[in-house]
């Protein structure tokens, strides 16, 4: 069987339309830290588990490792500049942004339409990345529609 390359790989996946989450937590420093993701997924209900997936040359790579807790910002259709804002490999993400902190600590932003609270539970090794587990403590939930990822661009839900 041939290898897949990785721009074939990337055109095979991107068929698959996503959400679009930040992915938050405090820093050593205990300053806010976050990166824009779309391989998250649900688990399991019982207890409720989520992944997300976190390439290890990323700078929240190491933030995640450390962070006991973390939080998955699910952002709105009009969301697009704060989800390209924190896809950046550099730069001051939270300047300028709104968030505000949970009983708990966590950094949720502000305008989306659910955040989901967890404490970091496991991580696994694999290919160039590595897979958080997040056993979930809490979250809310807004109206609104989500940011979708399709094909390498964004796309929003239409109807009513």
């Amino acid at each position: 069987m041939p290898d897949v390359d990785s721009a074939h790989f990337r055109q095979l996946c991107g068929r698959f339309a996503t959400g679009v989450v930040v992915i938050t937590a405090m820093g050593p420093d205990g300053a806010p830290e976050g990166m824009t993701a779309n391989s998250f997924a649900s688990v399991s209900l019982e207890p409720p588990l989520i992944s997300i997936n976190v390439d290890r040359g990323a700078d929240m790579h190491a933030i995640l490792s450390a962070a006991p807790e973390f939080v998955v910002n699910v952002l709105q259709s009009d969301q697009e500049a704060l989800s390209r804002r924190f896809a950046e490999r550099s730069g001051p993400r939270f300047d300028g942004v709104g968030f505000h902190r949970s009983e708990r600590g966590g950094i949720l932003l502000d305008g989306v339409i659910a955040y989901i609270e967890c404490l970091r539970m496991a991580h696994f090794d694999t290919g160039d990345h590595t897979i958080f587990v997040g056993q979930v403590i809490g979250g809310r939930v807004h109206e609104g529609r989500p940011l979708l990822y399709y094909r390498g661009g964004y796309l929003t839900l239409g109807g009513s």
